[in-house]
């Protein structure tokens, strides 16, 4: 009956344990999937801010995107960037310095 008992108790510690760690993980994980604008471009820029390490700039992302650093490449890239932080998918904390949104 002693062994039953040490058993039962060691599984009640690690369920406890895993609660935790499901409960950690899905705090990081955000409840609904964000709707992108209808452009192949959207999936690839998350892509890109999920591979830095860092906040990124238009010319990066425009980069990243395999797009020429040309004027109108970089300055369409901004406003993609641009309309993902009024969409509340990405932060601008300086000027046309992008991050995830935490």
């Amino acid at each position: 009956m002693q062994t039953r008992l040490g058993e039962a108790e060691m599984h009640l510690e690690h369920l406890t344990i895993t609660r935790k760690t499901v409960t950690g993980l899905a705090d990081r994980l955000t409840a609904v999937a964000p709707d992108l604008p209808e452009h192949s471009d959207y999936p690839r820029i998350l892509a890109a801010f999920n591979h830095a390490s860092g906040p990124l700039r238009a010319k990066d992302v425009c980069e990243a995107l395999g797009h020429e650093l040309l004027s109108k490449n970089v300055e369409g890239t901004r406003a993609k960037l641009k309309r993902l932080v009024k969409l509340g998918i990405l932060t601008e904390a300086d000027t046309d310095n992008f991050a995830r949104k935490q």
